[in-house]
């Protein structure tokens, strides 16, 4: 059994709070638009780290982070990428990685807005944890954590945090 907590959108800031809410888990997943390396750093000095880059992070972040991965997790095939979408409306490259890779959990980010969604018609669970930075038309930072196993997700909590408060 994994415990892992899902970011994205940082955009150069993680702080206390999320790293309270983060600090039981076994691994963080982040969905893109680090900020800068130094944050990248930050969070891979915290927990062990998965991520992809984002639209938003420069060279560096892109040479040590790739543009969309595929592994596997307590029994479940996940794809994460940045620009995403949701049912009904991926976003073009997202759906053609959905459609090669066919994974159980699909990840992203990029809206700024928490999505936890069925894509029925795909048989997989979406997960955007909107964004844990300050930057952004988002009024409510937020961040998810939960439990895979034996190919389910279980177990989850979405952390939400005043964005007036960061």
């Amino acid at each position: 059994m994994m415990y892992i907590g899902l970011i994205s959108d940082t955009h150069g800031v993680f702080d206390r709070p999320f790293m309270d809410f983060l600090g039981p888990v076994d691994e963080i997943w982040h969905a893109g638009d680090f900020g800068s390396a130094d944050t990248a750093q930050k969070i891979a000095d915290f927990k062990p780290l998965k991520g992809v880059y984002g639209n938003a992070d420069g060279y560096d972040l892109r040479l040590e982070f790739p543009g969309h991965l595929v592994f596997d997790c307590g029994g479940m095939k996940v794809l994460m990428t940045h620009i995403g979408g949701y049912p009904g409306r991926y976003d073009r490259r997202a759906l053609a990685l959905i459609d090669e890779h066919r994974p159980d959990l699909f990840v992203c980010g990029h809206s700024h807005i928490l999505r936890v969604m069925p894509d029925r018609k795909r048989d997989m669970m979406v997960l955007n944890p909107g964004a844990a930075g300050i930057y952004g038309i988002h009024l409510v930072r937020t961040a998810l954590r939960f439990h895979i196993d034996s190919g389910g997700i279980h177990d989850m909590e979405v952390f939400e945090l005043d964005k007036k408060q960061g």
